[in-house]
């Protein structure tokens, strides 16, 4: 089973996206990124997010000659999965079921996301492995 992860901050949850569609990177070209006219107190929040996200087993970094490279560790569907199963623990007594029924009836779903969610009722089901994208 897999462990649950620390929550995020918001903060934190926007260096972590970064990263995910970035891939490794800087301190400052997250900075950048974050903040486009940003300075050197922006660079720190950046480098405290980082260090608290590295805490959390969030990230990890590397160094590179004299730059540090961070990475994300935490893939973000298991994010996802992770914050969900909070949501539904508070608000729910621990059933997904009422709030993937709210999700869903009060999305505006695609043909195509309907035909999705068919084939993962359809797979769970029958006893496959869901999920996946």
């Amino acid at each position: 089973m897999v462990q649950p992860r620390r929550n995020v901050t918001d903060a934190e949850l926007e260096v972590l996206k970064l990263l995910w569609d970035r891939g490794p990177s800087t301190i400052r070209q997250l900075a950048d990124q974050l903040y486009p006219e940003g300075n050197t107190a922006h660079y720190a929040t950046v480098q405290k997010l980082l260090e608290r996200l590295e805490g959390k087993s969030h990230v990890q970094k590397r160094l590179d000659g004299r730059v540090n490279i961070y990475r994300a560790e935490v893939d973000r569907q298991d994010l996802i999965v992770d914050r969900l199963r909070e949501t539904a623990n508070r608000l729910c007594e621990g059933s997904l079921t009422p709030l993937l029924t709210q999700l869903v009836g009060r999305a505006d779903l695609s043909r195509s996301e309907i035909a999705q969610l068919r084939e993962l009722v359809e797979q769970l089901d029958h006893g496959e492995e869901g999920g996946g994208s």
